[in-house]
């Protein structure tokens, strides 16, 4: 196969079917047009209702600091993490701290006014500007060498089912939310192809066995090790899909249903399947990049599993001196760590398809909230935590910022992008163009 050999070309010579399209995605060998030049990621998670500071930063600067507790379950990649301290959300304007702590998050803008009321401020509406996440990808999805399948993958845990200015931090264009898919059933039907019923799920590999005999034919060695790996992860969701079936009849067809959202004892399950789903689509390079949204603003679930009934926003209003609060909290977030760590510790472990290094080499994690504390509901000091790399940042250390606005950060990963924009969101708060991270 020729480099400049188009995706469909090769698969109209083969007489492959459909259905293989979306395991030849990241196959070096076959040279695709999206497959010339390094690869770079980016995936943000979002954890809400704030953090316990003195549980979460560390007391020292530079290459030499110590993690908090929150933190450990992040330990083994200090080296490669990059904690930002003392970078505030300047944006004002309508809305609650909760309402513009979500919406402009990813935006550095206002949101509009709108009827939509939170707590004793004004109402406000959707968000005024596109998110960074959509900025980036829209400037992939313009090059050949950067297209990829879906562009960008918005990816939910137990998400509440209805549409508000609380539950939705990325944003197409002004008024344009992007709703996370936060059923594991439907992702994998967008990952996989559409289909009717579990049946389908469960057989849908029978119909591929022939195409992927004809594409291993003419690959090399680690593509046909790769294919293995799509093949694998597909016959696992298939078994466990069968097995779903006859365990819990109620739910045999998936669906984004309130009740099967609102059992929180669900939630470590649906974490990791769509924490496998998500690596899955960065190792087919079905997108590059993506975004994980743990609940929402104002987010209250109950993490029984961790021997905690209260919801978490309710805990997180409580005082500073309730210590049996902040133990708590600081359970709930180190679980948010360990989620995070299960994805990191992926990416580290498997080398990066048709490149040197890992696939954490190539992508840059970060981890942030709506607000830096929840009692308070400030907007300064937002969690704000990279780790792996391919963005040219200077890993392995811990930053007070001053104060900086966050406009400037989302302005630096556009930049670590080759995007060189002048401005992102609000221009009053990122004049001063991106910040200095190398």
């Amino acid at each position: 196969m020729t480099r400049s050999q188009t995706r469909r070309e090769f698969i109209r010579h083969l007489g492959l079917g459909a259905a293989a399209i979306p395991f030849l995605g990241n196959l070096p060998s076959l040279g695709f047009e999206n497959s010339a030049g390094s690869k770079q990621r980016l995936v943000i998670f979002f954890s809400p209702d704030g953090t316990i500071p003195g549980n979460f930063w560390p007391d020292e600067q530079g290459d030499q600091f110590k993690l908090k507790k929150i933190m450990q379950p992040l330990a083994a990649w200090q080296d490669r993490m990059l904690i930002l301290n003392e970078v505030n959300d300047k944006i004002r304007g309508d809305g609650d701290s909760h309402m513009r702590g979500m919406g402009c998050l990813l935006t550095g803008t206002e949101l509009f006014p709108g009827n939509i009321q939170g707590g004793s401020h004004t109402p406000a509406g959707w968000a005024s500007g596109l998110s960074i996440d959509q900025e980036i990808k829209q400037f992939l999805q313009k090059k050949p060498a950067t297209q990829t399948r879906f562009g960008s993958l918005e990816f939910g845990v137990m998400v509440p089912n209805r549409a508000d200015t609380w539950t939705r931090m990325v944003y197409a264009g002004p008024n344009k939310p992007i709703a996370p898919l936060d059923d594991p059933y439907q992702m994998y039907a967008k990952l996989y192809g559409q289909m009717k019923d579990r049946e389908d799920l469960v057989s849908i590999l029978d119909d591929l066995q022939e195409d992927l005999k004809k594409v291993r034919a003419v690959v090399s060695k680690e593509d046909r090790e790769l294919l293995d790996e799509q093949a694998a992860f597909v016959r696992e969701m298939e078994i466990e899909l069968s097995q779903k079936k006859q365990i819990d009849t109620s739910h045999a067809v998936p669906k984004l249903e309130p009740g099967l959202r609102e059992q929180n004892d669900n939630m470590p399950k649906f974490s990791k399947m769509q924490i496998d789903m998500l690596f899955n689509s960065l190792q087919a390079d079905f997108t590059r990049i993506a975004t994980f949204q743990f609940t929402n603003s104002v987010g209250n679930a109950k993490m029984s599993w961790l021997g905690i009934n209260e919801g978490q926003h309710s805990l997180s209003h409580e005082p500073d001196d309730n210590k049996e609060a902040v133990e708590k909290l600081t359970k709930i977030n180190i679980w948010y760590a360990e989620q995070i760590a299960s994805f990191v510790k992926r990416l580290d472990e498997n080398p990066e398809p048709g490149d040197s290094g890992s696939m954490l080499d190539h992508t840059t994690i970060l981890w942030t909230n709506e607000l830096g504390k929840g009692n308070s509901h400030t907007l300064d000091n937002i969690p704000f935590v990279m780790i792996g790399g391919g963005l040219g940042f200077k890993m392995g250390r811990s930053l007070k910022m001053k104060g900086v606005p966050h406009n400037r950060l989302l302005l630096s990963l556009a930049h670590g992008f080759g995007h060189h924009l002048e401005r992102f969101g609000n221009p009053d708060y990122s004049e001063k163009g991106p910040l200095n991270l190398s």
